[in-house]
């Protein structure tokens, strides 16, 4: 059984977007992924995204997914919030992957916007609300409109929040008045999907993170939130303040690729990625390790 969760933290506060690990051929490691899993909730992660951006979606297959959300929960899922990525493209692919990972046993949903064929807002209004119809799984979209190329509306998530099921929203928009007046019209629980603004985030109403530097700094980004929920914004802020390096390096390229770098470098499961994705070249591993350690991490 998963954690507690409350209507306003429904899927926990800390939450990384987990790197799925290959071997070295390619395949998926499932041994591996548990092993990575267990290390990020034992480092103090209330949940964990399988399947997302971060975790190569787009070039793992359908079988594959289910395999991952079943390992992992075999690992972790009685100690934290296991969420199936299950977004795509297609309305009718997304439904199959959300039953999918019902069956698997996942705790919860990531919905992606759709990317690449840009629907307009009742579009979007119809794929989130036949997905979460799909399954009876709680709901976290995700609005990233630099990689789906369109936004969710503030409307529309108003609209979305009337469903049930859909109970949070992962902001990679990076629009901290578009979130503003989200969060005070939409009531649903807000979690920044943009390690940068993790903090300015909680000061409009967020209640947490999905992190991909949570793989290297969970333990920080607990400390954050817990100073800032106990009213220590001079704390909080100073934990922000020293993870700038690690914000900066983790994404001056793709995070998934500086992701694998760092796990590596730190002898954790991670592995080659999967065409057209690509491995750091040598220099930006040295220029990771430089930001890193500026941020404190220890390799």
């Amino acid at each position: 059984m998963a954690p507690t969760s409350t209507p306003q933290t429904p899927f926990g506060r800390v939450l990384t977007a987990m790197v799925t690990p290959f071997t070295a051929d390619g395949a998926l490691d499932l041994d591996g992924a548990q092993r990575l899993a267990t290390h990020l909730v034992d480092a103090g992660n209330d949940g964990l995204i399988i399947n997302g951006t971060t975790g190569e979606s787009p070039t793992t297959s359908n079988a594959e997914k289910a395999d991952l959300v079943r390992a992992v929960l075999e690992a972790v899922g009685d100690r934290a919030h296991v969420v199936a990525g299950v977004g795509t493209n297609d309305t009718h692919h997304s439904i199959e992957l959300a039953r999918q990972a019902e069956k698997a046993g996942a705790h919860g949903l990531l919905i992606v916007t759709p990317y690449y064929n840009k629907p307009p807002q009742e579009g979007l209004y119809r794929h989130f609300r036949t997905i979460a119809d799909a399954a009876e799984l709680p709901v976290m979209l995700y609005d990233i409109p630099g990689r789906s190329g369109v936004p969710i509306s503030t409307e529309t998530l108003v609209r979305l929040a009337e469903h049930p099921r859909i109970v949070a929203n992962k902001d990679a928009k990076g629009d901290l008045g578009r979130a503003s007046w989200a969060i005070a019209r939409s009531g649903l629980a807000w979690y920044s999907g943009d390690d940068m603004l993790n903090l300015p985030l909680l000061s409009v109403g967020a209640v947490g993170f999905v992190s991909v530097v949570g793989h290297v700094v969970t333990p920080e980004l607990r400390a954050l939130v817990d100073a800032y929920t106990s009213g220590d914004v001079q704390k909080a802020t100073e934990i922000h303040q020293k993870l700038l390096p690690v914000y900066t390096g983790m994404f001056r390229t793709q995070g998934v690729m500086t992701t694998k770098a760092a796990l590596t470098l730190q002898g954790l499961p991670a592995g080659p990625l999967r065409a057209p994705m690509v491995e750091c070249s040598p220099e930006e591993v040295e220029q990771l390790k430089i930001d890193l350690a500026a941020g404190g991490v220890q390799l």
